[in-house]
C-alpha cells in the first residue's frame, strides 16, 4: 500500500537527474544584477543573480574565480555562463557559474553614485561640518529595528563598556518601501530627548535591504540633526549614503556602540593616571614653594633685619647734614644780597635818582613837542587831505574833488574849482 510513496530525497534526486541530463540546462547564458555577494575564504563566490522579476542563487568555485579579472560587487550587471543543477540539501535549483563578464552597473548602483555626487557637491560630506562625538555620553539614542541582532548588540556593548549611559530606542522600519520615511520620523523624534549621541543603522543585508539608508530624505535628516550621529549600517564592507553624511561612520552596529562610549576600565585607568600626575604635580609645586620659602628665610635681610634700619639711618643722617649745609649756605647768600641792596646808590640818595629821572622826562617831552605836527599848524601851516589821505602835490587833485584842510584850531572842507 505504501509502495507508491517516495521520500523527499528521492524526489529531489529525480529532479536533479532530470535537470542534469537536460542538454538545454547543461550550458546556459544568463545576464542579470549581482546581489548578496560573498567571497568565501576558500576562494568560492556565492551570490544571487536577479532581474526585475526573478532571482536565482549562484555559486562559482575557486577553480573558476581565478579566471575573472574584476572583483564582483553588489549592483554590478554581469553576463554569466554556467550549468543549472539542484542542491539536494535544500531542494533549490541554482546555477554553477563557469565564466562571468561585466555587463555595466546595476540601476541601484547608478542611483547611489548620482545621489552621492549631488550631496557631496552641496557640502553634506564636508569634514569641517561634522560634529564631535562626546567622549562620555550621558544618554544615547538608537534608531533601528526593535528586534534583531543590531539593537541587542548595541545595548549589550554599551552596558558592558560604560553602564552609566542611558540607552533610548527609537523603533523604526529598516527595510522596505516605508522604511526611509520611518527612519526620518524617528530621527526627528529623537531630538526631543536631550541626547548626547544618536546611532542610526541596522544589521547586514543585500543592497536592496540596505537601500533606505541610501535615500536622500534620510541623508538630509541625518545632516540636519542637531545631535551628533554615528551611522552603523550593515557590515564593514557595506557603504551607504548615510555613512558619508553622518558625523562618524562605524563598520557595524557593535562598532558604533564601541565608538559611542568609552571602556569603563580605560576611563578608570586614565583617572588613576591623572591622579598620579596630579599628585606628582602638587608635590612638585609644594617642593618648589618650600625651596622658595627657605631661600627667602635665609636671606640676610631676614636673618639680620637691623641692617635695613642702619642703612636707612645712614641715609637719613646724610640728608640732615645736606639740609643743614643748604640752609646755612642759602642764608649766607641771601644775607649778602640784602647787604648789597642796602648799600646800593638808590637807598643812599633816592632824591637824586628822582631828579635825574625828571630831567630825562622833560628832555623827552621837549623832543616830542618839537616833532609834533600841532606846532607846525600853530605857525600857520595846514594839512590838506583827500578822502583821509594827506596830499603833498597838486597833481593828486582834480576839479570837483572834495578836500579837508586841517588848521591848528579846526578843519575846513572845500571843493576844487
Amino acid at each position: 500500500m505504501n509502495d507508491k510513496y517516495i521520500t523527499v530525497s528521492q524526489l529531489t534526486r529525480y529532479i536533479k537527474y532530470k535537470i542534469d541530463n537536460d542538454v538545454n540546462l547543461n550550458e546556459v547564458f544568463l545576464k542579470g544584477e549581482i546581489s548578496n555577494f560573498k567571497a568565501h575564504s576558500r576562494g568560492h563566490f556565492y551570490f544571487t543573480l536577479k532581474d526585475e522579476n526573478s532571482r536565482i542563487n549562484a555559486i562559482m568555485f575557486a577553480s573558476n574565480t581565478k579566471k575573472i579579472k574584476f572583483v564582483p560587487t553588489d549592483g554590478m550587471k554581469v553576463l554569466i555562463t554556467g550549468k543549472i543543477s539542484v542542491f539536494e540539501a535544500n531542494g533549490g535549483y541554482q546555477i554553477y557559474v563557469i565564466d562571468m563578464l561585466e555587463d555595466g552597473i546595476g540601476n541601484l548602483y547608478i542611483a547611489f553614485e548620482q545621489l552621492k555626487k549631488k550631496l557631496e557637491s552641496e557640502g553634506l560630506f564636508d569634514a569641517n561640518k561634522k560634529k564631535l562625538i562626546p567622549k562620555i555620553p550621558r544618554r544615547i539614542g538608537v534608531v533601528t529595528a526593535p528586534t534583531g541582532a543590531a539593537i541587542k548588540d548595541i545595548i549589550s556593548t554599551i552596558k558592558r563598556r560604560w553602564p552609566l549611559t542611558e540607552v533610548l530606542l527609537f523603533p523604526s522600519l529598516v527595510q522596505g518601501e516605508e522604511a526611509a520615511e520611518d527612519i526620518v520620523r524617528q530621527i526627528k523624534r529623537s531630538e526631543n530627548y536631550d541626547l548626547d549621541t544618536l546611532i542610526v543603522g541596522r544589521g547586514g543585508g543585500s543592497i536592496e535591504d540596505l537601500w533606505p539608508f541610501n535615500e536622500e530624505i534620510v541623508a538630509r535628516a541625518i545632516y540636519e540633526c542637531k545631535t551628533p550621529v554615528i551611522s552603523a549600517v550593515g557590515h564593514e564592507i557595506d557603504f551607504t549614503i548615510a555613512d558619508f553624511v553622518a558625523d562618524l561612520r562605524a563598520p557595524t552596529p557593535t562598532g558604533a556602540a564601541e565608538m559611542a562610549v568609552p571602556q569603563y576600565g580605560d576611563v578608570v585607568n586614565h583617572l588613576n593616571q591623572l591622579k598620579i600626575r596630579l599628585n606628582v604635580a602638587i608635590n612638585n609645586k609644594i617642593e618648589n614653594y618650600q625651596q622658595r620659602l627657605n631661600s627667602i628665610k635665609n636671606r640676610n635681610i631676614f636673618r639680620n633685619p637691623i641692617v635695613i634700619y642702619q642703612a636707612k639711618e645712614m641715609i637719613f643722617d646724610s640728608l640732615i647734614e645736606r639740609l643743614k649745609y643748604s640752609t646755612v649756605n642759602l642764608f649766607n647768600t641771601k644775607e649778602k644780597e640784602l647787604l648789597k641792596i642796602k648799600n646800593s646808590y638808590i637807598f643812599k640818595n633816592p632824591y637824586q635818582l628822582l631828579d635825574k629821572k625828571a630831567n630825562k622826562y622833560l628832555q623827552l617831552v621837549s623832543k616830542l613837542e618839537a616833532l609834533s605836527p600841532l606846532l607846525t599848524l600853530k605857525r600857520g601851516y595846514t594839512i590838506t587831505k583827500k578822502e583821509g589821505k594827506v596830499i603833498s602835490s597838486v597833481k593828486e587833485v582834480k576839479k570837483s574833488d572834495l578836500l579837508e584842510i586841517e588848521l591848528s584850531d579846526g578843519i575846513v572842507k572845500t571843493e576844487v574849482i
